[in-house]
């Protein structure tokens, strides 16, 4: 057989070999650093048999696919730990990902005492070294197995996969774990790992089920990479929204109040006022938008014509039952059907097209309470929502429209080099899901991909990521644990149209249907601020802050003349304080910092007689004396051109 390598060479073999061997005959360095093999694509173990001319790579630690291999080994360590120190506990899952591993068990929630203890368990799991075996079982057979075993978990599992699945298994010493792999020849390469974190998690990511105790942890070939990597963590926390901005006091819970209900204080409702406002002048004044103002609910017979009720009823809150009410009340998820008759109130003609319709809408979602944290993930929300009424020759234009208004918001927020975008796709597998025939999906997905190509934007597909009446724009961004949240949405929409018989007047005086895009410009106003307060770790741009400046006068002589500086401020727009308590200069200073303001005015004997201010920044540090008029017309020239400066280490 030939197998042919990654960089184009050639081996050629008179008998089958695993990918192991294969890798021992091109370099024993190779081998010893091999975690698994792709062969023509496929991710395989090492001890897999190729028999057959193919494409082979050989995967290190180096490698994403490697890295998998190498972290889904530590979760079955992880496991077998566990196992040895709570035999009671049951296995549910333990995938690795993208940063390191988990694995979720039935079992009492754990203290970072007892973490310590599981690792310590771990460590002599790979000093003993076991070897790790493959085999498969019959179906009947698995299942038998893991009652016997009494892992009810893995039991469910089973039961699940097709019947004609191949059922693995992966033995480790006295360990013994259901698993597809791929996994390392042997454990005693994890020689760097840390159990980073525990929470609670449902099965199955359901909350109607049980909620199981899930175990975080990473693992690295090198101790330095991962102490490398455990720094970055205790500095990500510093950034978490979650913590920081209840820190800031920028937004609380309240259990009493409910999950995913934020309460946005003072200081963090202005920063969304000022976002707020800024986007409706921009989407008023500069983008041609007429706005609207529409109820927070509806009659369901609203969200049956719309689709809504079959498509997406369970995440709604519903008011009233259908069997016992008369009338049927839910609190609206999205904008879209009460827009639609904002635009069929009159009649539109193709001269009226586009109709640009935007709206700071309040909307309800019935999130999963297992699914709720800080303000990213929340039931209550408001987003700047947008739809477009438009004629089918203008698709390509609105549609670049749309994009390039999203990109001009993520430009001046400064984090227009953090976000990816995605063509959110239908899923042919699934077509009851959606409205549409295959021809519909066909063609409204070309054309979103052909803009994003158009553009030069990059971009990922994804399947079953679409909302049910056409596919979309997805801008997707980040947070300080990695975890992928989308921003910003842009969706075509050619069928809805039908459905509210909304049409416009052509040429010739005959009734069309326009097409729909549903929009947002800057996306939900919550997840923003929690975006925010992760990229700039609170330091906000000046014209985001709720304090831009605090007035700082050196003793209560200078009172007075602070107070006069104070109203100079504010009767220029500028958010302004005095601290006029009786502390040391240094003291007011050093608390300035720490709630992370832009500017700092000194003022004293020198200031008051000369009519000046003493200037002291995050951008620069002491900046000097300054005429406050001067000074005044500089905030002002930032916070009009929504300046980003660049901080300075002080």
């Amino acid at each position: 057989m030939i197998i042919r390598l990654k960089d184009g060479s050639e081996k050629e073999y008179a008998q089958p070999m695993s990918v192991l061997d294969i890798a021992k005959d091109i370099s024993e360095g190779l081998a010893r650093n091999a975690c698994a093999g792709q062969v023509n694509g496929e991710t395989v173990d090492l001890r897999t048999i190729v028999s057959e001319d193919s494409d082979l790579n050989i995967l290190t630690f180096n490698d994403d696919e490697g890295k998998l291999a190498f972290r889904h080994t530590a979760s079955h360590v992880l496991a077998q730990a566990v196992k040895r120190l709570y035999p009671e506990a049951k296995l549910a899952i333990g995938p690795a990902i993208e940063e390191g591993f988990y694995y979720d068990f039935d079992m009492a929630p754990l203290t970072r005492e007892d973490l310590d203890a599981i690792e310590k368990e771990m460590k002599k799991v790979i000093k003993e070294n076991p070897p790790i075996e493959r085999y498969e079982l019959p179906r009947e057979e698995a299942i038998t197995f893991m009652k016997e075993k009494e892992e009810p978990y893995k039991v469910e599992l089973i039961e699940d996969l097709p019947e004609d699945a191949t059922i693995s298994f992966y033995k480790q010493g006295d360990f013994t774990d259901l698993c597809a792999g791929p996994h390392l020849m042997s454990v005693k390469p994890i020689k760097a790992f840390k159990l980073t974190a525990s929470s609670g998690a449902y099965w199955r990511g359901n909350e109607n089920n049980k909620m199981l105790t899930r175990i975080y942890g990473t693992a690295y070939t090198k101790k330095a990479d991962l102490e490398e990597r455990l720094k970055y963590l205790e500095e990500i926390k510093l950034r978490d929204h979650n913590r920081l901005g209840r820190d800031m006091e920028l937004f609380t819970t309240v259990d009493v109040i409910g999950q995913g209900l934020p309460l946005l204080l003072p200081k963090g409702a202005k920063i969304v006022q000022t976002l707020q406002r800024w986007i409706e002048d921009l989407e008023d004044n500069e983008w041609g938008y007429v706005r609207t103002k529409t109820p927070l609910m509806a009659k369901s017979d609203l969200y049956k014509i719309s689709g809504h009720w079959d498509h997406y009823k369970d995440g709604m809150f519903v008011l009233g039952d259908e069997e016992n009410d008369k009338e049927v009340l839910a609190l609206r998820p999205m904008t879209c059907p009460f827009q639609y008759y904002c635009y069929k109130n009159t009649q539109k003609s193709y001269r009226d097209l586009p109709y640009r319709m935007s709206e700071t809408s309040t909307l309800f979602r019935n999130e999963d309470s297992g699914e709720m944290h800080g303000l990213t993930r929340v039931r209550q929300f408001t987003i700047s929502e947008g739809h477009l009424i438009i004629r089918p020759d203008q698709t390509n234009d609105e549609l670049k429209g749309c994009l390039h208004l999203a990109q001009h918001c993520l430009s001046v927020l400064g984090v227009q080099d953090d976000v990816t975008y995605r063509l959110s796709k239908w899923d042919p597998n699934n077509k009851e899901k959606y409205l549409g025939d295959d021809e519909y999906w066909e063609t409204t997905q070309d054309a979103i991909r052909n803009i994003l190509i158009d553009q030069g934007v990059p971009f990922v597909e994804a399947e079953g990521e679409a909302a049910f009446y056409g596919p979309k724009i997805d801008i997707q961004a980040k947070n300080v644990y990695g975890k992928e949240d989308t921003m910003i949405t842009i969706q075509l929409d050619c069928a809805i149209a039908e459905n509210f018989d909304m049409y416009y007047i052509d040429q010739n005086g005959d009734k069309q249907r326009p097409y729909v895009i549903h929009r947002t410009s800057m996306g939900c106003y919550e997840r923003t601020l929690a975006w925010l307060i992760e990229k700039y770790a609170g330091k906000f741009p000046t014209w985001l802050c709720p304090e831009q400046v605090r007035v700082l006068p050196i003793s209560e002589k200078f009172a007075d003349y602070a107070e006069e500086v104070n109203k100079e401020l504010k009767k220029n727009g500028i958010l302004s304080t005095v601290d006029n308590r009786s502390e040391k200069i240094g003291y007011k200073i050093r608390e300035a910092r720490l709630q992370k303001l832009p500017y700092m005015l000194v003022v004293g004997a020198q200031e008051q007689e000369a009519g000046k201010v003493s200037v002291r920044s995050r951008f620069a540090g002491d900046e000097g004396q300054k005429d406050l008029k001067d000074f005044i017309a500089a905030i002002c020239e930032e916070i009009r051109t929504k300046e980003i400066r660049q901080e300075v280490e002080q």
